[in-house]
């Protein structure tokens, strides 16, 4: 009877509170800035340059010409060699900082001397500035004294003009990108890890299960949730790859690393096209739109118990 007596009145209770806050503003009105904020800053640029993009922008003149910018675009081979690059880029680096985010993590999780050390060293490149991780990696891969070429010369391997041949400077500019990322997927995938019931895998144990057993049947399923947020958010990222793009290659030699923002950039702020720019701008959020709407319909229920 008292049992049931405390449920009913904290059913009530609930209901009540309820009440409360549908009738009261003051929950409306500290929301209020956040989505001021998104108004202002997102939704009403992303409108604009949608709007500008079925224009003839030039900052000195605006005339509306419907599709035209995107039937140019259709046929503009720097725009589908920018796509290209865009994917191999994300590709690679994406499947790299995954797989060895996971290994780095698996191997942390196991209770090392130094794990601090360890997890703040893979960490830090992430949190540092891109601007600063250019410049350090436009020293590493000099020619003639940088440290890339050095190692190999150290194997008897010959150097390379990493950044000045087409065949190498999309590879020197992923191994820079799994670098600066990898770290971030380790310490997601280690705080995942850490989350996983150890009873399991003491079950394996007694079942016979060998390390590679509990990693494939165990670690891998369970870390499903977690390795899809780091999918979804990696493309999104990759996408908008466009800071060391500027600052090693300027999107060289020969549009071997051009992207499709560096493209945006270009048109927008080098030729002053910022109405065919837009139309860029409004392909790769339609891109980046598809990816989200696969993370909200994918990515529900899909986290650990």
């Amino acid at each position: 009877m008292n049992a049931s007596l405390a449920t009913r009145e904290a059913s009530q209770v609930r209901k009540v509170n309820k009440g409360q806050l549908d009738r009261d503003p003051i929950g409306y009105v500290l929301i209020a800035p956040f989505y001021f904020f998104l108004l202002i800053f997102v939704l009403v640029p992303i409108l604009m340059n949608i709007y500008l993009s079925f224009t003839n922008y030039d900052m000195n003149s605006m005339d509306f010409i419907g599709f035209k910018n995107y039937k140019i675009l259709w046929g503009d081979k720097f725009f589908w060699i920018s796509l290209k690059n865009t994917f191999i880029y994300t590709l690679f680096t994406l499947l790299f900082t995954l797989g060895l985010g996971l290994i780095f993590a698996s191997l942390l999780n196991n209770k090392l001397i130094g794990l601090s050390f360890f997890r703040t060293g893979f960490f830090t490149p992430h949190v540092t500035s891109m601007v600063a991780v250019s410049m350090i990696w436009l020293w590493i891969y000099e020619p003639s004294r940088g440290i890339a070429n050095s190692v190999l010369g150290f194997f008897h391997i010959g150097g390379k003009q990493w950044l000045y041949d087409p065949n190498w400077a999309m590879v020197a500019l992923i191994i820079m990108g799994i670098w600066k990322f990898v770290g971030y997927n380790m310490v997601i995938y280690l705080a995942g890890l850490q989350g996983v019931p150890r009873d399991l895998y003491e079950a394996a144990s007694v079942d016979g299960a060998h390390t590679l057993h509990k990693f494939f049947y165990i670690t891998i399923p369970m870390l499903k949730p977690i390795t899809f947020f780091l999918l979804i958010t990696g493309l999104i990222n990759n996408f908008n790859v466009f800071e060391q793009i500027k600052i090693l290659t300027n999107g060289g030699p020969m549009n071997s690393t051009t992207t499709i923002v560096h493209q945006i950039y270009n048109r927008a702020f080098g030729e002053f096209q910022l109405g065919y720019s837009s139309a860029m701008a409004t392909v790769l959020l339609g891109i980046i739109a598809v990816i989200t709407i696969v993370n909200f319909k994918y990515g529900q229920g899909n986290d650990i118990d």
